[in-house]
This record gives C-alpha cells, structure tokens and sequence, in this order.
C-alpha cells in the first residue's frame, strides 16, 4: 500500500454507537465480538408476518439525549444524538468552543421518523385531524435528526441527510470526507440512524420477500453466508464517526483510531431491489476505494461485508469477493448476524465497527454462519468467535435498495491508539 499521507488524508477520532448489541461504543463491540444474537420476539410487531427484529435495549432517551424533551423527537433523532454525543466526546472535542461554521454534520436514513408518521397516521385516519400532534413534520421529517444534532452541537457548518437506502450511513461518511477534502470544513460529524421495526415496515419487507422467517426461532434467523439463509432480521441503531483531515487532528495533538484512506461509490441501474447478478458496479466502487487509498487487492486484510443473509445479495457479494481475492483472501465478516440489519444506519454502523477491528486487530464473527453453499464458498468468513488477525487496510461494503453501493477503506494509524 501507498505509504504518502497528505494534509487531505482523513482521519477518524471519534465513534458513537447505538445498536441493539448495545449503548455505546463498547458494548456493542463486546456482544458483536461475542457472536451472540440479539434477535428476539418483538411486542409491537405482534400480528405483522414476522414478529421478531433487533431492538436496541435499555435506551433511556433522557439519559442519552441531555433531557432536552425526548418526546418531541422520533426514535431515530434519539438514537443519532446519543451516538452523535458520545463521538464528539470520544474525540476530545467540546461543542462550547469549537467554531461551529467550521463543522458539518452528515447523518444518513433510509425512513427518518417512520414511527412518527405511522402513529400520527393512524390518530389522523380513526380520530381525527385534531389528534395529529403539531410536532409531527419535525419529528418524522429525514433532514430532522441532521438538524438536531446542528442545534446540540452549535454546528453552523453544512448540515446534510443522505438517503441511499441501507447505504445511506456509509454515504454519509463519504460526503463527509468531501466537504473535508473541498475545505468545507475542518471537523465533520458523520453517520447514519434508522428506527424501522415499526409494523408497516416490517410488513411491507415481509410482502417483499425480504425477512428471515426464523424458522429455528429468531436468535437463529440472520444466517448472513449461509446455505439456509432465507432473509435478513429489521433492526435500529445510529453509528457517528468524527472526521478531521489528519493534519488537524495531529495538530490538536488528537488520538486517532484510524484513517479513512478511502471511498468508492457507483449505482447498479439494474434493478429497484435486486443486485446487479454480475457484481460489477459493487465491484467498480471497490476499485474506486483501494485506487483513493493507494492499495491493490493484496492489500487487503479485511471486509467487513454488507451481508444481509438474504439470498441474492450474499451470492452477489460472494462472488465479488472471490473475483477480486480468490484464492488467499482476505477474511470476511458480516456483524449482522448479531445485530441485524439497522437499515440506513448499517453502514455508519459497520463503518464503526472496522475501524475497531483495524485498531484492535480483531475481526469479529458472522454469527449463525455453519455451513457455505456453492454461492459463498471459498471466503475466509471468521467463525465462530472473534480471530486476532493482523489488519492494515479493512473494507466495509453497503449496498442499498435502488442499486447503491458504497465501499469505505481504513487503515491504520501511524500511531493507532490502543485498544
């Protein structure tokens, strides 16, 4: 790889994490190196075609959000200002003296506040148009957790949502480092937050053909890889990195977990859910990615996959694979199986979780993978526990309904801060 850094080399200094392996950063990478799911029956799914999804657990929104009135926001704006703080924090800054026009935020949502509007929906249609609360566009809106994280953090910089579907984190983290390369700003907080395991989405992933039906019971049920996945579990979450131009962060004398060396990003124009069968534009986006970072295929020790457990897309990305590093790969993971898919927030997500396994140099496993089919053989898919396993330069894959893909490269700090 590539040695030469420039003053425009991306560095990451801060994570955030909300999932349903956990509230914060540790927690989460703790259960995901576990291997042990966190899919369980879910009340307020009862009667949808498939009661069960991820839920992220023991979430006091007051504790997490500063009690600035929780109420007022959706499930995914709490979840973004949690993971957003605990970043910020996580990176040594403070929001009281930072110039604020100098920061971006970038938050990505494949649905925004999709439970705001399913509730307000239904008071709408069998109470009435009085019942409908005065808060419901800022609480359901897309752009509205991007917004309330401007006004948490006193961000005066761009302040932009991304939307490509379940690659929307990842993008997010792409722009981020463009508005960092263009001098838009010097500090960026970046990510991506979803809360869809509301009964109308979860029906309507059901009706597609998309859900696991968990026939062994839900534990079971994201096998990402393997021969008798049948789809993938509806989870939420928020992943948020902080990104500075590595000079800056040396400058301010600032621990850096890893550097985001680079980025490819392309659009399939095959098919609205489907992946194009032949990998190419997934494929495309990874070159685009190893080419920003000064790498070739050798290079690579790591990719974290987007792996769903749905049949097409891990067929899909196995192959890729397999074209681009076959016979002596890299190792493979998807954290999934573990925690889900958290939709727009998987890739800010998995983003997170591969700058860990690059500063930690542990790869953790893909949970519920026992056995390959002609589709995923020959991958090195890390199981059943977590493998130390030297990482210089890590991949992580997102891909998205409409024919996103989205490829982030990190690799290690000079000075990787411990674990």
């Amino acid at each position: 790889m590539n040695g030469a850094r420039t003053a425009r080399t991306v560095a990451v200094t801060g994570l955030g994490l909300v999932t349903p392996a956990g509230v914060g950063v540790e927690e989460t990478w703790q259960r995901v190196c576990s291997g042990r799911p966190t899919a369980a029956d879910d009340p307020e799914l009862a009667g949808s075609p498939v009661g069960f999804s991820c839920r992220v657990g023991k979430f006091d929104p007051r504790e997490h959000t500063g009690g600035t009135q929780p109420w007022r926001y959706d499930r995914f704006t709490q979840f973004a200002l949690a993971a957003a703080r605990e970043a910020v924090d996580d990176a040594a800054l403070d929001p009281d003296t930072w110039d604020g026009a100098r920061v971006a935020v970038v938050l990505g949502s494949a649905a925004g506040g999709v439970a705001t509007y399913e509730k307000q929906h239904h008071k709408l249609l069998t109470t009435g148009h009085r019942a409908v609360s005065p808060l419901t566009l800022p609480a359901f809106l897309p752009n509205m957790a991007a917004g309330r994280l401007a006004i948490d953090l006193g961000v005066h910089g761009p302040v932009l949502q991304t939307g490509t579907a379940c690659a929307s984190g990842a993008t997010a983290l792409v722009t981020a480092a463009m508005l960092l390369d263009s001098d838009a700003c010097d500090i960026a907080v970046a990510g991506g937050s979803d809360a869809m395991a509301t009964p109308l989405c979860a029906t309507a992933f059901a009706r597609a053909g998309a859900l696991s039906r968990g026939k062994g019971g839900p534990a079971g049920a994201c096998r990402p890889f393997d021969a008798a996945r049948d789809g993938f579990v509806l989870a939420e979450g928020a992943g948020v990195l902080v990104l500075e131009r590595l000079a800056d962060a040396t400058a301010r004398h600032a621990s850096v977990r890893s550097l985001l060396a680079g980025h490819g990003s392309s659009t399939d124009a095959h098919h609205p859910v489907a992946p194009r069968p032949d990998g190419r534009c997934l494929r495309d986006a990874t070159e685009q990615a190893l080419d920003r970072a000064g790498a070739g295929h050798a290079d690579v020790d790591h990719v974290n996959a987007h792996g769903t457990g749905t049949p097409l897309n891990d067929s899909t990305e196995a192959a890729v694979l397999r074209e681009l590093y076959a016979p002596d790969g890299p190792t493979v993971t998807s954290t999934k199986g573990v925690t889900g898919h958290m939709m727009g927030a998987a890739g800010a997500v998995e983003a997170a979780l591969t700058v860990l396994t690059v500063q930690r140099q542990t790869v953790p496993p893909t949970a519920n993978f026992d056995r390959a089919d002609a589709g995923t053989s020959g991958l090195d898919i890390v199981r059943p526990a977590a493998r130390e396993h030297p990482v210089e330069l890590a991949l992580s894959n997102s891909c998205g309904f409409g024919g996103h893909n989205v490829v982030l490269a990190f690799a290690r700090a000079p000075t990787a801060r411990g674990a």
